[in-house]
Parts: structure tokens; C-alpha cells; sequence
């Protein structure tokens, strides 16, 4: 046996193994970790059960294409479209405020602002993300709905605008600090080439880092889209719950959270199709809200690889 081997054998056994507390450790999270993953599978399971039974009830193309939604009516109507159209109209509100804001802050925070001024910044953004959204609700029903109202001819009280609007802040530091971090993972040494050829701290911004961080980017617009797809309470207080297909943002609507809202405080009986439309609606969202992460994941991956 060689020097090497030997001095190899002798080093394992002088390892000591696991004691009592690493196993008991490494047995208890292995256990919570399984709960997590057991909870989600049986979420998964009893969404798309109900959902199945559903569907042997109301035929597909029903669900897709009818133009109105009314489940508990005494003439039931089962077409998502009306709630699909309220969520993409006060989703897209929110991207269009979070977007654009969400950027430039990125920008500042990672290539104007100091290091001690980026951090605090950031922090305050972090802080943002706790505020309760029930608290953006009522601030967008009460305070910023009656400013609309007075510009706006013909705005209901309810409407996607304000509610939107006030998404878009909510929603605005899951792209500022994402986007900064990824623009902050870029070499310096692509910058100090960009310096070196004569290019401006702006051309370096808009030609160098922001093409080089736009796997990080893309996966952050990705992440806030699927955050404001699933965002419930902004929209039951301030958007309505009146399922409406229109695209006038003036309008109330209901978008597909703030259903699941009303439908789960009514009182219609379990195992009804009343009540099973609530999970075919869950199930939709699930899906939707799956595939932004599913995308944002993949985006983030690429994003990794190409920088590590």
C-alpha cells in the first residue's frame, strides 16, 4: 500500500462519526422537511380532486370561454374569462408602476449610490415587503381612490386603477433587490473596460451591466408578476368583487384571489358545484402562479451558470 493510501486510512479513522445530538439534529429537520413537502403534495391533491369533479360537471370549453361568471346565480355561469381579465388588468397596472421604478432604483442602488447608502436603502425596501397588504388595501380605497376619482370621470369606488397603483409599490422592491443584486454580480473588471474605451458611467449602465444582469432581471420582473398574480387582499378591498369581462379600468372587477375571498365567507354547502368552483378557480391560480416561478427559476439558474 502507498505512503499516500495509508496516510488516507489514517485520517478517516481518526474522524470522529456523528454524535447523539447531530443525528437526533439531522432526523428532526429531515422530518419537518417531509411534513413541508407531504402538506404541499396533499394542498396539490385535494385542489385538483375537487377540480376534477368539477369539470365531469361543467364542460372545459365552458370554463375557458364563457363570457360570464356567476356561480351562485339560480342560472349558473362558469366562465373564467371574467376573472382572468379582472387578475391581468390589475396585475398589469401593478407591473406597469413596479417595473420602470423597480429598475431605476436597482440602477441607483448598485451603480450611483454608496455602499452605506445602497445598504440602508435596500433595508428599507426589505421593510417594505412586510407592510401588511390589507394595510395597502385600505390605503388605496380611502386615501388614494378619492384622489382618482376627482381626475378620473366616471371612477367607481372600486376600481383596478388605485388598486393597481398601489400593487405597484408593494410589489416594487421584489425587482429593486433582486435586479440590484443581480446588477451588483456583474465583473467590475467589464466595467473598467467600458472606462477604459472612453464610454461614460451611462453608456456603461445602459450597454455593459443592465445586457450582462438581464437573466437576473428578467428572473425578478418573473418573481413580482407571480407576487401580484397571487396578491388577494389589495384587490378585495380596493379592485371589488364583481366579476365583469371588461378592460376598463375604471370598472370594479374581480380578479381570481379576490373570488376565493368571497366564495370561501359564503355559505354555500361542501361538495356543491358552488363550492367546487372555488377550487377550480384555486387550481388556475395554481397553475398560473407555478409556472411564473417555474420560469423565473429556470431564468435564475441560467443567470448562476453564467456568471460562477
Amino acid at each position: 500500500m502507498s505512503t499516500s493510501s495509508q496516510n488516507a486510512n489514517s485520517w478517516a479513522k481518526k474522524q470522529p462519526g456523528k454524535s447523539l445530538s447531530e443525528r437526533l439534529i439531522g432526523t428532526g429537520l429531515f422530518i419537518l422537511a417531509t411534513i413541508s413537502v407531504l402538506t404541499t403534495a396533499a394542498v396539490i391533491v385535494v385542489l385538483f380532486s375537487e377540480s376534477f369533479q368539477f369539470f365531469r360537471q361543467v364542460p372545459l370549453t365552458e370554463f375557458l370561454f364563457a363570457p360570464e361568471w356567476t356561480p351562485l346565480f339560480a342560472d349558473p355561469r362558469y366562465g373564467i374569462g371574467a376573472l382572468l381579465a379582472g387578475t391581468f388588468l390589475f396585475t398589469g397596472i401593478g407591473l406597469i408602476v413596479a417595473i420602470p421604478l423597480g429598475l431605476m432604483t436597482a440602477v441607483y442602488l448598485s451603480e450611483y449610490a454608496p455602499f452605506e447608502q445602497s445598504v440602508r436603502v435596500k433595508g428599507i425596501m426589505e421593510l417594505l415587503e412586510g407592510v401588511p397588504t390589507v394595510v395597502f388595501g385600505y390605503f388605496a380605497l380611502l386615501f388614494v381612490t378619492p384622489i382618482l376619482q376627482s381626475l378620473i370621470p366616471g371612477l367607481n369606488l372600486f376600481n383596478p386603477i388605485s388598486a393597481g397603483l398601489v400593487l405597484g409599490f408593494a410589489i416594487l422592491p421584489y425587482i429593486s433587490n433582486v435586479a440590484s443584486d443581480a446588477m451588483m454580480a456583474v465583473p467590475r473588471s467589464l466595467r473598467e473596460a467600458a472606462y477604459a474605451l472612453g464610454a461614460t458611467k451611462f453608456e456603461v449602465v445602459t450597454r455593459v451591466v443592465f445586457p450582462a444582469a438581464i437573466s437576473g432581471i428578467v428572473a425578478a420582473i418573473l418573481l413580482a408578476t407571480s407576487r401580484a398574480v397571487g396578491e388577494t387582499m389589495i384587490a378585495a378591498i380596493a379592485a371589488g368583487q364583481r366579476p365583469l369581462l371588461t378592460l376598463d379600468p375604471r370598472e370594479t372587477i374581480a380578479t381570481m384571489t379576490s373570488y376565493i375571498v368571497q366564495a370561501a365567507t359564503g355559505d354555500q354547502p361542501a361538495g356543491s358545484l358552488a363550492s367546487r368552483a372555488l377550487f377550480s378557480v384555486g387550481a388556475t391560480l395554481f397553475v398560473f402562479t407555478l409556472t411564473f416561478n417555474i420560469l423565473a427559476q429556470r431564468v435564475v439558474e441560467r443567470y448562476r451558470e453564467r456568471y460562477e
